[in-house]
């Protein structure tokens, strides 16, 4: 597929990638793009290196089956329907065993006429770099998380906290299941991230905009990748970098 797609008057660069780690055999992070329809999915999978593989990859298929729609709304409105049907299917697949939950999070960005839905679910998240700043568009749905926002432990011992990564919603996980979300305008030098926790556990935010902030999706993508590798790839690794650009606008890449 063509890294370059046009939508509306916004042309969007796409880079992805997703790489198992350097500890884990298998990958059961999943990703989808595609520009021209304006969707961009990343879904890390949870319940051993088949079943989790198996939940990432039946979200990335039902993104693949989202109908472009007149609206962002109907937009988002149809990815919700098409994620339900995943999480009735894997809790069905479940039989209703606690220890047979087959599940995955899930981070997806929508644009549609000038706007943009971020949809999510579990600790895959959504950024947004616009004019050098950087700001998580997503908000976790895990344990520690929780903790942070209730005042009861600091950001600074987030970091080590031993539940750190107890997902606390997730596709497959729960019947009563629901998307997050989060809207917007599309600027022209917006630059949305999406990633798995693979990516986020090596990498600072800070360190996610300064590779981010005026490179090619290409280019960004890849130094992620290889920061977190370097930094011991202890789980699977996905990012999906979106650049967008006005199509009657002069843009500059640097380096």
């Amino acid at each position: 597929m063509d890294p370059w797609a046009s939508g509306d008057h916004l042309k969007f660069e796409t880079a992805a990638l997703t790489h198992p780690g350097l500890v884990r055999r298998f990958n059961e992070d999943s990703i989808f793009t595609d520009g021209e329809r304006g969707i961009w999915v990343v879904a890390d999978g949870m319940g051993g290196h088949r079943d989790g593989n198996l939940a990432s990859a039946m979200i990335a298929d039902a993104a693949r089956g989202v109908g472009k729609s007149a609206s962002l709304m109907e937009f988002a409105e149809a990815f919700r329907r098409e994620i339900g049907i995943v999480n009735a299917e894997l809790l069905a697949r479940s039989q209703g065993r606690p220890e047979h939950i087959v599940g995955s999070t899930v981070a997806a960005l929508l644009t549609h006429d000038g706007n943009y839905c971020c949809l999510w679910a579990g600790d895959s998240r959504c950024y947004l770099v616009r004019g050098g700043r950087i700001e998580q568009l997503s908000h976790d749905h895990t344990e520690v998380q929780e903790l942070v926002d209730r005042g009861i432990i600091s950001q600074a011992e987030a970091t080590s906290w031993p539940r750190r990564n107890v997902i606390t919603r997730a596709v497959g996980a729960i019947d009563d299941f629901q998307l997050e979300h989060a809207t917007g305008v599309v600027k022209s030098g917006d630059c949305f991230v999406l990633c798995s926790d693979g990516l986020t556990g090596h990498v600072k935010d800070e360190e996610i905009l300064a590779m981010s902030n005026g490179l090619s999706a290409n280019q960004a993508s890849h130094e992620l990748l290889e920061l977190a590798l370097a930094r011991g790839g202890k789980d699977n690794i996905s990012v999906v970098v979106v650049n967008v650009v006005d199509t009657g606008a002069t843009t500059v890449v640097m380096r």
